[in-house]
C-alpha cells in the first residue's frame, strides 16, 4: 500500500511521524506522505520538522516517508504562492484539500488548486468536467479517498477522471493508525467508486510512479 494523504499531530493527526510511519510499515504499507493541513499561519513551522522527521525514518526503516503539506481552506488566490512557498521549504509532495461536499471550502478551490504546482487534489468533491479535463491535461492526481464523509462523492469522481483519462491516486486521509488500510481494503474502496479491478491495477501504479519519481530526485 501507497498512502499519499496523511496527518499527525503536526495539525489534526494522533500520533508523531515515526509512531504513524511505524504502525503503517507494520501492515504491509512500502510508502507513505505525510501531509498536514497547512495555511500562511503555520506551512513555515510544519514542513521543516516533517522534513527533518522523514529524513530520519528513511536511514532506518523500508518503507519510505514522503515529506509534504495539505494546503487546506485558503483563500483560492493564496494557493499558487503557499505551494511555490513550500516547495522551496522541502516539501515533496503538495496536496491541496479540496472542495468536499462535507466541509465549507470556498468555492474556486478546485479550479485555482488545478492551475498550481500541486501534486494531489484531494477530495475535490462534485468536480466540474472542465476541471477534470484541467488535471488530466497537467497531469496533476485526483484522489479517490477511503476517509468517511469525503468518500461520498468518489464515484463522480471516478466516472469523470475516467472519461477524461485524468491520473488517480487512492489514499486514507488518515489521522489516526485506525484509518491505515491494507491493499485489499483500498481494491475495495476502488470498487466502491465505480471502478474495475483494472483501473485499480492503474491507480496503484499511478502512486508507485509518483513514490518512484519523488527518489529518483532526491537521489538525481
Amino acid at each position: 500500500m501507497i498512502d499519499l494523504h496523511t496527518h499527525t499531530f503536526f495539525s489534526d493527526g494522533e500520533l508523531v511521524p515515526s509512531e504513524l510511519v511505524r504502525r503503517a510499515e507494520v501492515i504491509g504499507y512500502q510508502a507513505l506522505a505525510i501531509t498536514d493541513h497547512a495555511d500562511t499561519s503555520n506551512f513555515d513551522f510544519i514542513i521543516p520538522r516533517i522534513v527533518s522527521a522523514c529524513a530520519a525514518i528513511n536511514k532506518r526503516s523500508a518503507l519510505r516517508a514522503i515529506p509534504g503539506i495539505e494546503i487546506t481552506h485558503v483563500h483560492p488566490a493564496d494557493i499558487r504562492p503557499l505551494a511555490a512557498a513550500s516547495r522551496k521549504l522541502g516539501a515533496k509532495l503538495i496536496v491541496v484539500h479540496g472542495e468536499t461536499i462535507t466541509e465549507p471550502v470556498m468555492p474556486g478551490t478546485n479550479r485555482r488548486a488545478l492551475t498550481a504546482d500541486i501534486d494531489i487534489l484531494a477530495h475535490p468533491g462534485l468536480i466540474t468536467e472542465t476541471e477534470v479535463k484541467r488535471a488530466a491535461d497537467r497531469g496533476i492526481h485526483l484522489e479517490i479517498t477511503a476517509r468517511k464523509g469525503h468518500s461520498l462523492t468518489n464515484g463522480h469522481v471516478a466516472r469523470l477522471a475516467k472519461k477524461y483519462r485524468a491520473r488517480m491516486v487512492i489514499n486514507t486521509d488518515a489521522h489516526s493508525p485506525a484509518d491505515l488500510i491494507s491493499i485489499k481494503d483500498a481494491e475495495k474502496v476502488i470498487l466502491g467508486a465505480g471502478l474495475n479491478r483494472s483501473d485499480g491495477k492503474t491507480i496503484f501504479a499511478n502512486s508507485r510512479a509518483i513514490v518512484k519519481k519523488l527518489f529518483r530526485a532526491a537521489h538525481g
